[in-house]
């Protein structure tokens, strides 16, 4: 979180296979077995910093799986939405009223403390800071019927051009 604050941390976009990495890092999750994904095949390549993004993943679907139903399963989706791909973590627990979504993304915060033993509250803080780290967004919004999705915005890879390497003299 101090790297983020000050502006240390160091990004390395790239195009990234979200068939491969979605994937490998549910796999890692606590209960991974309640994590149920899709991808829509125009949304497999999206830019980002793989390891970065594994965090990001990982700190999202593994609050989500801290706030789901006992047993259900957590749903992430990837699709493609004009220039940018979105993947949404989609959880049916207790979800969050709409003047604290915000909140919930700055550091120290746990919606109403529920299993408040579980962590300190910098899970979505850090999310957030390193999806902008390398071009991304995260945002949050109450999932229909009841609950909470966080959509992580990445551009696609298909509209992004690499920087140009700069000459030595």
């Amino acid at each position: 979180m101090s790297r983020l604050q000050t502006g240390n941390l160091v990004a390395h976009p790239c195009p990234v296979d979200l068939g491969e990495a979605i994937p490998a890092t549910l796999a890692t999750v606590s209960d991974a077995s309640r994590a149920q994904w899709t991808i829509d095949p125009d949304a497999r390549q999206a830019v980002a910093d793989a390891g970065l993004l594994d965090r990001v993943l990982a700190n999202i679907v593994e609050n989500a799986l801290r706030y789901q139903p006992s047993e259900a399963p957590v749903a992430v989706t990837a699709s493609r939405v004009a220039n940018r791909v979105e993947i949404r973590i989609i959880d049916n627990g207790p979800g969050v009223a709409p003047d604290h979504l915000e909140r919930i993304f700055q550091p120290f915060q746990q919606q109403g403390d529920v299993n408040s033993a579980d962590g300190v509250g910098l899970g979505l803080a850090v999310a957030r800071g390193l999806a902008e780290a390398m071009g991304g967004e995260v945002a949050a919004e109450n999932t229909p019927g009841g609950g909470l999705t966080l959509v992580i915005e990445l551009p696609a890879a298909d509209t992004w051009t690499p920087p140009v390497a700069k000459e030595e003299a």
